[in-house]
């Protein structure tokens, strides 16, 4: 389908999810999917199509839990959202939980720092980005001592060596080095953004020795990975792309690292799982990515859903 021709209205809701097999979307940013939606609408209407509808976050909730998504762990990885994901959980206790950080690619913008990628995006500074790296990481850790019941996790931080290139390598690293240290400091889980970092992700970790939690956000490794990450106890959270076609290493790495390491997420609002991928994705459309991995490993969606919920309670106590 052309970009033209194509859908941009929101997927259709899964059937619902059982109640004994209710889940938490492990990583998405539900304030982001409200902006999303309405780049979306606009571009539909210039392209002669129908405007599509623009949800609130109180609705994006609501349609997530009608389809059995009972919470969701929000994440705030600049420093302008940190609070936003904070604000977010206290609002709506018990179903939204924040997970903050300064985001890999963030952390070279702070002081100015940064060096164009092999995606050949110029780099853009943001008023914030004069406040320095240590002093971002600084109020990340204010944030999360002072609320420690919203705060369930430090993420996302990493390496994307996607979106940085080779000279603010190091820079990026060390910013990750120090999430490591403050998720170890106040125990609390770390996820992990990794894009085209596998090995440098992996060596930083080893190094520095990984916090008691870790999670690989939208896992992107292949079987390879999977084992390292089951010698070691890391987690795999599988976003949308886990049902894209020729991604058979990251359903492998689910039955590798067994089903009690491995969680789901949207990224939301990126990621969408098939087959609506190219749409706005959002909390609702996590069944999908169930669907998937279920067929894959040859069990049963409700199967499949209790045991990523079990472990994301293991994992973040929610």
């Amino acid at each position: 389908m052309s970009r033209k021709h194509r859908d941009r209205n929101w997927a259709p809701a899964p059937a619902a999810l059982p109640a004994d097999a209710r889940v938490v979307d492990n990583h998405t940013h539900v304030a982001s999917v409200v902006p999303f939606s309405e780049a979306m609408s606009h571009e539909a209407q210039e392209r002669g199509q129908d405007p599509v509808p623009v949800y609130g976050v109180a609705e994006l909730l609501r349609q997530a839990a009608e389809v059995g998504v009972e919470g969701v762990i929000d994440c705030g990885c600049e420093l302008p959202d940190l609070m936003t994901a904070v604000d977010m959980a206290r609002e709506h206790p018990g179903t939204v939980h924040a997970a903050i950080a300064i985001h890999p690619n963030e952390s070279v913008l702070h002081g100015h720092r940064g060096a164009p990628g092999p995606d050949g995006l110029p780099v853009r500074y943001k008023p914030w980005h004069d406040v320095s790296i240590d002093d971002a990481i600084a109020e990340v850790h204010r944030i999360a001592v002072t609320y420690p019941k919203q705060v369930v996790a430090i993420g996302e931080t990493g390496m994307d060596l996607f979106r940085t290139g080779e000279s603010a390598k190091e820079l990026q690293r060390d910013a990750f080095r120090a999430h490591i240290a403050l998720a170890k400091e106040l125990d609390l889980p770390m996820q992990i953004h990794d894009r085209d970092a596998h090995r440098d992700v992996i060596e930083t970790l080893l190094a520095d020795g990984a916090p008691r939690r870790t999670v690989f956000h939208s896992y992107s490794g292949d079987a390879e990975m999977a084992r390292v990450a089951r010698e070691h106890g890391w987690y795999l959270s599988l976003s949308g792309t886990s049902s894209y076609k020729g991604n058979d290493g990251i359903r492998e790495s689910a039955r590798i690292v067994g089903l009690d390491h491995v969680m789901v997420e949207t990224d939301a609002p990126y990621l969408t799982p098939m087959p609506y991928r190219g749409r706005t994705n959002a909390p609702y459309m996590i069944p999908y990515t169930l669907h998937s991995l279920a067929q894959y490993l040859q069990m049963s969606v409700e199967d499949v859903a209790r045991a990523t919920r079990a472990t994301t309670r293991e994992v973040y106590g929610v």
